[in-house]
């Protein structure tokens, strides 16, 4: 897509450093997102840990003390269990508690017992958060995963923009190409624009962020239909293109080269009719490609689970298998007493599992 050319003079030219910005609140957005990361570790790491540890030798109590113990679901799949632990083992008394979090689709009470660690009898922790540890690993590992990684992502934004920064101040050839505006928001008398490379030849799809100043206003130039696209340049092989202001102030140009190139917008401004200050138009709604590209995702993770459900109640070394466990449990009933009895019959001198287990949690229904 093309747009009318601006008579800029065929010499390197450098651009004003401050032309790219960082994000609206990155300052405070990244500590956030850091302070978050290291909350969700300090509150699930040691228990996590310690639960590991717990399962290497597990001790099962039978008259073990379980005071105030709690679950506790949220929207609907995130349940918070906790309690406080007394327990005597081998002449010595112990207190302490547990608390750990899982994903989990169960309605009603759960049943649980009072574990040990047979190597270190100070480390206690509920059967439940046993047969759960791998649902509470993959949890941690998404949600610290996910604050690290954007962490990282700002972190390394950042960098570029700086790195742009440094690269614009000096020459190099410039080269027009539109952008498409996705956010403009005023503050004060400044405003603040987030533009993305994905209209001109050679698009990066790279999304970029400028500030204009009290005496600027972006430029806006109409495409061959009609419609008004940002103005923005390529300098040399900088990473993020700089969006130009409309009185070219942000580029390093002498008093005839900036009248000469303002009136070749003024002469592009009188042939498209009209070039105005304003957002980029809305793009409609693709609902229909939306809706096919959730209906796809909808039947491959139906797939992925079917598959994997299918090889846990025929093929799995272990009737506990976290996931298969849960698959297993939300199958419609004839699919589920047919898992269930796939994993009798090769597990049936063991305890069932959950979504295989009697009224007692222990035996086979």
């Amino acid at each position: 897509m093309s747009i009318p050319e601006i008579a800029l003079p065929r010499r390197p030219l450098s651009l004003k450093s401050s032309a790219v910005s960082l994000p609206r609140g990155f300052f405070w957005f990244v500590p956030v997102i850091m302070v978050l990361a290291g909350f969700i570790i300090w509150w699930q790491g040691p228990g996590l840990w310690r639960d590991y540890q717990i399962s290497l030798n597990p001790v099962v109590l039978q008259d073990g003390d379980i005071r105030n113990g709690k679950c506790t679901t949220r929207k609907g799949v995130m349940t918070e269990c906790k309690a406080k632990l007394a327990y005597t083992y081998q002449g010595r008394s112990y207190q302490t508690e547990t608390h750990f979090l899982f994903v989990d689709m169960h309605s009603g009470s759960y049943l649980t017992e009072l574990v040990i660690s047979g190597d270190r009898p100070e480390l206690a922790t509920l059967t439940l958060g046993l047969e759960k540890i791998w649902n509470r690993a993959i949890c941690f590992a998404i949600l610290g995963g996910l604050m690290v990684l954007l962490s990282c992502a700002m972190v390394f934004l950042a960098i570029r923009v700086w790195r742009v920064r440094g690269q614009i101040g000096k020459p190099a050839e410039l080269t027009l190409i539109p952008v498409a505006v996705t956010a403009a928001k005023k503050s004060g008398k400044r405003l603040f624009v987030t533009y993305v490379d994905k209209i001109a030849p050679g698009m990066t799809k790279r999304t970029a962020y400028t500030l204009f100043g009290r005496d600027e206003e972006p430029l806006f130039l109409t495409d061959p239909r009609g419609n008004l696209v940002g103005a923005a340049v390529r300098h040399g092989k900088t990473a993020l293109p700089v969006m130009i202001d409309a009185g070219l102030q942000r580029i390093a140009l002498t008093a005839q080269e900036r009248e000469a190139a303002l009136s070749s917008i003024r002469a592009a401004e009188a042939n498209a009719d009209e070039i105005v200050m304003q957002a980029a138009p809305k793009r409609k709604l693709q609902w229909m490609q939306g809706l096919k590209t959730l209906l796809v995702g909808i039947v491959l993770v139906v797939v992925a689970a079917l598959g994997y459900w299918a090889w846990y109640v025929t093929t799995s070394p272990t009737q506990f298998d976290q996931i298969g466990m849960e698959i297993n449990n939300v199958m419609p009933g004839p699919l589920n007493e047919w898992g269930c009895g796939q994993l009798q019959k090769r597990f049936g001198d063991d305890r069932a599992p959950r979504g295989c287990s009697g009224t007692d949690h222990l035996s086979w229904k």
